[in-house]
Formats: C-alpha cells, structure tokens, sequence
C-alpha cells in the first residue's frame, strides 16, 4: 500500500463519493469536543482533506472570521475540494509537513493516520505547526472483525493499513510528544433518504425490514456500550475515537 492510491485514482473508483456522507457526523464531532473544551480557533487546517465537505460544514458553524485551509495529496480529492472553495476557505494539493512556515490553531486529523506508510513521523512533524490537535481514527480491531476476517476489507476497500484500539491510539499520541486533554468514541449515524411515491411498495417494505433487522442486530451493542463502552468496542467494533491533544 502507497500514497499511489490516493493520486493515480484508484481510491476514488473504490469510494466515487469520498466520503462526503461522512461529512456531517464528522464535523458534528468535531464540535462536539471543541465545545467541550472551550475551543474557539481562529485558523482550522484539515489534513487529508478530501472532498472538503468536513471544513465547509464546520465554517458554517463557527466564528465567521475564522480562516480553514484544507491539503490532500489526492489530485482527484482537490478537484471534488475547488467546488467549495471561498474567501475564507481554501484547498491546496500537497504535504503541509512540507509547509515550512505554516501554523494554525487548530489541525485536524481525520480518519487519515490508518492510511499513513509513516505515521510516526508525520506526528512529530505537526507537533509544531499548531497549538492544538483532532485526531479521528476507526477501532478497526475487535473480537467480531477478527472472527469475521473484516481486516483484510478494510484494507482492501479503504487503504487502512494499521488498525488501533484506544489503548494503542491513545498511547501511540502520547509517545509522539503529545499531551492528551480530552477523548471519547464516536459511532457513525447513517442518514437513510427518504421513501418516495414513485418507490416500488415491495422495495419499501424490504428496505424497512432490513433496517428493522440491523436495528435488532445493534440492540445488544448498544446495550454492552451503555453499560461498558471500552466492552462494546472490544467485543463489536464499529466505533471511532476523537482525540484532542497538544
């Protein structure tokens, strides 16, 4: 696995949206922790930017003087980037670790660090370019993905080619020179559109029983994770962490 995936295109032909349905949940985490504690920057730079989605959503959520400035080395993830672009928002195709003078508030790190040959050095790389950090990554390793053989998916489908749990992400900040503040697991929440008239009625009603049977198939996860979420995660997986550090 190389950064080849990402600029000749063929993670594109594997995820044609980029994402972008994560978008909204993404940001309303990152929101979330802000709020939190107390965060209120006035320049917010996303690495591994993507499509953008994630900064044009926070920008209409926060302080209107505050700058955002995404980078991505994907050619394609720029592209999709330039549609959203604004006075205050901007997107470039590079490295920012090759970004000598740049600093920020606010770096944010989602969902990237799993795809990274060399992680370890890209954090100790942006240690320095800003004063705080969002780190978002998957608890790709639990008890179900393991008997199921879902890792080699991830690796395959999405380009994760290290796998965490929140012992080892927490641990693997700290050692790269961070302090962590706050942190806490994230599950994505899938928006289904909306039925129309002109759906076929049989097609409605699979599609509802099928979203009946994934609700009961989550009912004892979400029960494990109200009583113990360290647990749940172990056990099911299907949970994030964010992590606030600096």
């Amino acid at each position: 696995m190389s950064t080849n995936l990402y600029v000749s295109g063929d993670y594109l032909k594997k995820n044609p949206i980029w994402h972008v349905d994560e978008s909204p949940w993404k940001a309303t985490e990152i929101l979330r922790i802000m709020a939190r504690n107390r965060l209120a920057p006035k320049t917010i730079c996303e690495v591994g930017c993507g499509a953008g989605e994630i900064l044009r959503r926070l920008q209409a959520s926060l302080d209107g003087e505050c700058v955002f400035s995404g980078y991505d080395i994907s050619p394609q993830a720029i592209e999709l980037a330039k549609e959203r672009e604004n006075d205050r928002l901007h997107f470039q195709l590079g490295d920012v670790t090759q970004e000598q003078n740049a600093f920020f508030d606010l770096i944010l790190v989602m969902d990237v660090l799993e795809h990274m040959e060399d992680y370890f050095t890209f954090l100790r790389t942006i240690r320095e370019k800003s004063r705080y950090k969002i780190f978002h990554l998957p608890m790709d390793i639990s008890i179900r993905s393991i008997i199921t053989g879902e890792l080699p998916a991830y690796r395959e489908t999405y380009g994760h080619i290290h796998y965490f749990t929140r012992e080892l992400a927490l641990q693997m900040v700290k050692e790269q020179g961070y302090e962590v503040l706050d942190y806490f697991y994230t599950e994505k929440f899938v928006e289904r559109p909306r039925e129309t008239n002109k759906t076929n009625a049989l097609l409605r009603l699979k599609k509802s029983l099928g979203r009946r049977k994934r609700e009961l198939l989550k009912l004892p996860q979400k029960l494990v994770f109200a009583a113990n979420q360290d647990v749940a995660v172990r056990l099911f997986g299907g949970w994030r962490l964010i992590i606030l550090a600096r």
